[in-house]
């Protein structure tokens, strides 16, 4: 068995990690965190450090580590069956019960499931369905789509376009052609003073249907978003904003995608954030919770309007080109049904609404008069704290001081993952649905403790006047 050092050593020579600075990784500065082992809703590392994995891997891990019934379901199908394809309508038991309850339980009136493996692929094959579903209906130029600022739906080609954050694009070249960009729904950083909620909302909604109209509505084919928003900052949407955008998208004929690769499963209080808004989404994108990220598996789930012009064109344009290797894995169905078991069987929706009051009150408590909190949100088992030097006007710390950062590290250096969320100056929670009241203590506990190092540090910095 290979020790800590010899194991840094060679994923320093051989793995490209996402989202690190390469240089300072391949120079030492940056040392690899080689975790070993989960349970419940802690990691444990090489060197027997445990922390508190207060984001839940990246939002996905929502039934916790370490859950023996999702393994036994992957060792049985893989003992039977480990690998077979979905082409030319083979299945499996497990795919075809699988795709059964996911078109059930979606929001909407759902009537098939394309599986792939991770969010972005699943955003990729949205985009493809919604120009397929433009073409087959005599409408080759209503091929558009609309997303959001700080939205966040992939980092492929076409997904990694609809996500609204420009450092997924920077080098890149993207965003490609085709993408529009309409406003972020959050209130606090958007609104007109003395702008109520409702009013914020119907000026978006006027916002999105002058972009509409300005592009023409026959070139414009979807709006994709977040029930909400998760990347971008963890930002629910403002009263009303759910209802005026989709009576502007009926208007014009403009599908929704309602991008459920967070929300959906119960992270938002409901089985998907969908529900949760009243959303009736044309195509629904699922990953993370699916199967809890104990193996790769996505799917986009495509409504009966949809599907049925599909299905006509039949004969016309034959069989659907699109398709991967790996759709429909037995053994990402396997565990998918395992997961979706767990979550129908202990509630876990209605666990997370329950919890994720207790966790946003919480952190309401402990920060919210902090001098340097402008904001505390949530919903559900999502919430964010986001910081400022003043809180009367809101302007955003200098990104030079990396304030997020620091309270992000500080609470790592006290055995709590908590995400610095990439656009401001924000620290985001989505831990494990199932965690319990104590350990939202513990967590909260940690979170204040981080928060006031650093406090402490600006006041001496002289960043925060006192």
């Amino acid at each position: 068995m290979k020790t800590v050092v010899e194991i840094s050593e060679m994923d320093r020579r051989s793995v490209l990690h996402p989202f690190t600075y390469l240089q300072d990784y391949a120079e030492g500065a940056i040392a690899p965190t080689i975790v070993e082992t989960g349970k419940g809703v802690r990691i444990k590392d090489a060197s027997g450090r445990e922390y508190i994995d207060g984001f839940a891997g990246l939002y996905c891990v929502n039934v916790g580590y370490g859950r023996t019934e999702v393994a036994e379901a992957i060792a049985r199908q893989a003992y039977k069956l480990a690998y077979y394809h979905s082409y030319a309508a083979h299945t499996t038991e497990e795919l075809a019960r699988l795709s059964d309850r996911l078109v059930k339980m979606a929001p909407g009136r759902m009537s098939k499931v394309f599986f792939g493996l991770s969010g972005s692929d699943a955003n990729e094959t949205q985009a493809k369905i919604v120009w397929y579903y433009n073409n087959l209906r005599g409408k080759p130029a209503k091929k558009k789509i609309i997303a959001r600022e700080r939205g966040y739906h992939g980092c492929s080609v076409v997904s990694g376009s609809m996500t609204g954050l420009s450092f997924y694009h920077d080098h890149m070249d993207l965003p490609v052609a085709g993408i529009l960009r309409t406003g972020v729904p959050h209130h606090y950083r958007g609104a007109l003073p003395g702008e109520t909620e409702e009013a914020f909302s119907e000026r978006r909604a006027r916002e999105l249907e002058a972009l509409i109209l300005a592009e023409g509505p026959e070139t414009v084919a979807a709006f994709i978003a977040e029930p909400v928003l998760g990347t971008g900052g963890i930002i629910p949407p403002p009263s009303g904003y759910w209802s005026r955008i989709q009576a502007v998208l009926k208007k014009y004929d403009v599908l929704l995608i309602a991008d459920e690769v967070i929300c959906g499963f119960g992270r938002t209080g409901a089985m998907f954030g969908s529900d949760l808004y009243g959303m009736v989404p044309d195509l629904v994108t699922v990953a993370k919770g699916l199967t809890s990220a104990y193996v790769p598996l996505s799917a986009a789930i495509v409504s009966e309007q949809v599907y049925d012009v599909m299905q006509e064109a039949t004969p016309q344009v034959g069989a659907f080109s699109h398709g991967y290797t790996y759709s429909g894995h037995p053994i990402g169905a396997a565990a998918a049904n395992a997961v979706l078991d767990i979550v129908e069987r202990d509630d876990l929706p209605g666990q997370a609404a329950k919890k994720g009051d207790y966790l946003l009150g919480r952190l309401k408590a402990e920060l919210e008069q902090n001098p340097i909190v402008g904001e505390v949100r949530g919903v559900g088992m999502m919430a964010a704290v986001e910081f400022v030097p003043d809180r009367g006007v809101k302007v955003p710390f200098s990104p030079a001081l990396k304030v997020g950062a620091r309270i992000s590290q500080a609470a790592r250096n006290r055995n709590l993952i908590a995400r610095a969320m990439p656009h401001g100056d924000i620290l985001g929670f989505a831990p494990p649905l199932t965690m319990s009241e104590a350990e939202i203590d513990e967590m909260v506990f940690i979170a204040k403790a981080a928060v006031d190092e650093v406090l402490r540090e600006l006041y001496a910095q002289g960043a925060v006047k006192g």
